[in-house]
Order: structure tokens, then sequence, then C-alpha cells
């Protein structure tokens, strides 16, 4: 099932049943986003990036994950989930689903979206059903590298520090100056996440979030990745935050565009 909103001149698409991800963004008729069933933009819950061979600690206790990208289990089962609507206006809507089987508490994650004519706000929470849990949330938006107006896209950011990454492609625990690209890597902004994408000519898109993790994949000739986040890649076992009755993990991030020439 799809979800459509519009405001202005950008329209929304929202594919509840894959993911409840975002299948089409589009700003006066032009598409931001690598379309495909795999793409788009997908919610990262309840862990972002990779976990360590699908393993974290909760306490003494070791739980084991689904292995979905061997050796190690990458951006939760959110993406993969349908998801229910909860709400829906002609700019707004609300989807949940509940947290079960192979995770291994009970719970509910929930994805908000507004569009206005210059921006999208996605908000998301997940909450607990009864026991405390660790758990992570964020985004992987895939953007078109060229919007087929002239130049590829232009990426401006100033990380406080990058997470070294091993071989393994999880941070090694060591923070470094920040590195040329291209990325596959985290970085830290503690100041809050603060992204621009410039398509010359085109459209200028900011990403900005309070978080002060953001994932950048650009190793991809089609498209890049700006990937506002609760913690880092492995964060389970390295930057736990705990989901309580009490203290529910939410988390948010802002996208506003102005259109050049």
């Amino acid at each position: 099932m799809s979800t459509q909103l519009r405001a202005g001149g950008a329209e929304l698409r929202i594919d509840q049943d894959n993911g409840c991800r975002i299948s089409s963004l589009r700003v006066d008729g032009t598409e931001l986003l690598r379309r495909g069933p795999h793409f788009g933009v997908f919610p990262m819950v309840p862990w972002c990036g990779r976990t360590a061979n699908g393993r974290f600690l909760d306490g003494a206790v070791v739980h084991q994950l689904p292995v979905n990208h061997p050796p190690h289990a990458i951006h939760g089962f959110g993406r993969d989930t349908a998801w229910r609507r909860a709400r829906l206006t002609d700019t707004e809507a609300a989807f949940f689903f509940d947290l079960t089987d192979p995770w291994p508490w009970t719970g509910r994650v929930t994805q908000s979206f507004e569009l206005t004519a210059d921006g999208l706000t996605l908000s998301m929470a997940v909450e607990t059903y009864g026991d405390s849990f660790p758990a992570q949330a964020g985004w992987h938006p895939w953007f078109r590298r060229n919007l087929g107006t002239g130049e590829d896209a232009r990426l401006d950011f100033e990380p406080a520090w990058q997470e070294e990454r091993g071989a393994d492609h999880l941070p090694t625990g060591h923070r470094i100056d920040p590195k040329p690209g291209p990325w596959d890597d985290c970085f830290g902004m503690p100041d809050g996440v603060d992204v621009t994408l410039t398509w010359p000519g085109a459209l200028e898109l900011k990403i900005t979030s309070r978080e002060e993790w953001v994932v950048i994949y650009d190793e991809q000739p089609e498209a890049l990745c700006v990937e506002p986040q609760s913690g880092p890649p492995n964060g389970l076992n390295t930057h736990p935050r705990l989901v309580t009755p009490v203290d529910p993990l939410e988390i948010s991030t802002t996208w506003t565009w102005r259109r050049l020439g």
C-alpha cells in the first residue's frame, strides 16, 4: 500500500508495506531519490548500521540477531516489515509496527512524516511494553548523485571527528581527524547533524538533526547517502541507549530545500 503527501511543489510517496520507506520525493517534478525496492529512504530500527556478528550484550546476556549481511546484522528489520497507518492528512502521516521475535523484547516503533512546500520532517520513536532494552534508530536515504540537470551533487559538512573504521567495517573505538572520501564511515557532530547537499543550478538540500552521529556512504556512482542516527554502527555494543517505560528513544531529522537558478 502506498501513501502520498503533497505540499506546494513537493510530493512524497510512502510504501508502508515495504518497510515504511519513502519510495519517492519530488520537488517541482524532479525526483531526488534513487528509486527501487531496496532504496528510497528507509528507517533503521531497532539498530543502525552493522552489529558485529549479529551479537550484542544486555548486561551479561548475549543476544543473537539474524545475520542479514554476513558476517554482521545490518540496519535493523524495520525496513523489511509492513507497518500500519495511524494517521493521515494531505501533508502528514504516521505509521507503526510492533517489535516481536527475533527482537528479544516487545515494544512499538512509530514513524511520522510532515511535508511542507520547502521541507520534510521525519520523526521516530521506540517504546517498550515492559522491560528496558538497548536500541538505535535513524534513516538511510539514497539521494541521486545527479538530477539530470547538470553537475553531480556536492556534499558539505564539518564533522568534529571520524570514527576509525576497521577491516570489518566496524568502528574501532578510536576517533580520528576526518579523511577525504569516498566514505562508508561514521562521523561525530556534537552540536547536531548539519549536512548540505547541493546540485549546482538545481537544488540545495540541508539535512539537520539534534543527534550527533551521521554516516556518509558515497561509494556508488549512482547515489550518495547521508544517514542521521542515534548512535554509531555497532552501537548496541559500544554506545547502548536504553529504552525504558518512562524514557522512549525519540529521534527526528529535518530536511529543507532551496531551489537554485
